[in-house]
Parts: structure tokens; C-alpha cells; sequence
């Protein structure tokens, strides 16, 4: 199949995903806006926004996908007993745009740059709307680390994490698995694969594979009160 790289206009659409670049791996599209409705539309379709200050929006979709199946969660013993010793509290959706500010203050590679001021504003309002999420963990009132990402039906596509004491961050993440867990999701949508979500359990599958297993998880529904706030470990 030969390979394309579109430009988005006003129209709420996007290129078929099996049409990205190959190289770089996922590049689909420029161009477009971050409203609501797109992004929504993009995530259903396995679809991404990823740019840098100063780049036009590029949208993405890549292949092999970095996915973690919630079973295959790997905590590690000093993990483990960092969330039994209930040392911090860990809350859903208590304060999203700490959490989306903290992620963009940290400090990252040339490749990581990527949460604009743009962007912030985009995922707030994705919040707002209900589709963006939030997990914090604090000390005492302090935020020291947490994540936040998209859920669309079954599936929660993560964004980014931060930590500001050790294992914060793992600490957010072990969490939200055992919580999604419980709602009965499908999996966690990690995108690209790393050294360090390896760790943690995240693998590779084919982008088709991912596309697949997307359409049904979408169009599952979830309970009324899953995304209301709350304290994940009480």
C-alpha cells in the first residue's frame, strides 16, 4: 500500500490509519484543529495528536502500538509496598490541570516537547467534557506525581506521567490498572512502547491487531459514576 500524507482541513475527518507513514512510523496527517470533536473522533479511531512548539498539529497513528493488557501489569516489590503502606493518597480526577501542568513542566528529551500550551488547553476541555482523566497522588495537600489520558469506552489511552518523589508516578499508574481492572476495561492504550513502560508490563502488537480490538471497546459503555472523583485507595 502505497503511503500518504494528508492535510486536514475544516471537515471532521480523517485519513484512513492503515495509511501512515512509515517512516517516521505513524505520521498520518497535518493540520486540523483540537476541538473536542476531533480529538474525540481521532482517539476512535486510533488516531493521536504529538508536536512540538512551533510544528503544525501532526497526527498520528502508529504500527507496532504500545498497549498494556491490564493483567499483565508488572509491579515490582518496592512498588508493591510503596501502595500497602498507604503512604500517599491516591485520588481520580481531584485536579486534572495540575496534573496536565506538572506533565509539561518535566523536563524531556527533544522528542518529549510536546505538551504546548495548545495542547493543555485542548485536554482541559476534553476534560471538562468528560473524556479526560486525571489521577493524582499527593502528600498531605502536595501533588508529588501523577497522569492523566483519554477514556473512550473500554479503552484509556494514556498521555503522560509525572513524579516529583521516587515511584510517584508508578504509583499513579498501578492504580489506575487495579481501578480499571475493576470497571472491566479492555486495556491501556500506551501508544509507542519504551524502556520504561517495558518495565511496567506495556508490550507491542500489530497497529490492525489495536484497530481491531478498538471498535468493540468503543463502543462498549461504562458506569455513570466511573469517572467521578474519588479516593483510589482508601
Amino acid at each position: 500500500m502505497s503511503e500518504h500524507f494528508y492535510k486536514l482541513d475544516q471537515r471532521l475527518q480523517f485519513p484512513d490509519p492503515t495509511l501512515a507513514l512509515l517512516d517516521p512510523n505513524g505520521l498520518l496527517a497535518f493540520g486540523g484543529d483540537l476541538t473536542v470533536a476531533r480529538l474525540l473522533l481521532a482517539y476512535s479511531n486510533g488516531i493521536f495528536p504529538w508536536f512540538s512548539q512551533g510544528e503544525p498539529i501532526l497526527w498520528w497513528s502508529p504500527d507496532p502500538r504500545g498497549i498494556l493488557e491490564l493483567d499483565e501489569f508488572i509491579c515490582s516489590k518496592s512498588l508493591a509496598k510503596l501502595a500497602r503502606s498507604k503512604r500517599y493518597q491516591v485520588t481520580l480526577n481531584r485536579d486534572f490541570d495540575a496534573v496536565i501542568r506538572h506533565c509539561a513542566s518535566v523536563p524531556r528529551d527533544i522528542n518529549g516537547t510536546w505538551i504546548t500550551e495548545q495542547m493543555i488547553q485542548a485536554y482541559m476541555a476534553m476534560h471538562r467534557a468528560g473524556h479526560a482523566h486525571s489521577v493524582e497522588v499527593w502528600d498531605k495537600q502536595e501533588l508529588v506525581g501523577g497522569l492523566y489520558g483519554v477514556s473512550i469506552g473500554k479503552i484509556f489511552c494514556g498521555e503522560s506521567m509525572f513524579h516529583l518523589r521516587s515511584n510517584t508516578s508508578k504509583l499513579a499508574f498501578f492504580h489506575l490498572v487495579h481501578y480499571l481492572k475493576g470497571m472491566a476495561f479492555d486495556l491501556i492504550d500506551c501508544q509507542l512502547q519504551n524502556s520504561h513502560l517495558a518495565s511496567l508490563g506495556v508490550k507491542e502488537i500489530p497497529r490492525s491487531q489495536f484497530l481491531s480490538r478498538l471498535k468493540p471497546a468503543i463502543a462498549s459503555s461504562v458506569s455513570s459514576d466511573c469517572w467521578q472523583k474519588k479516593c483510589l485507595n482508601e
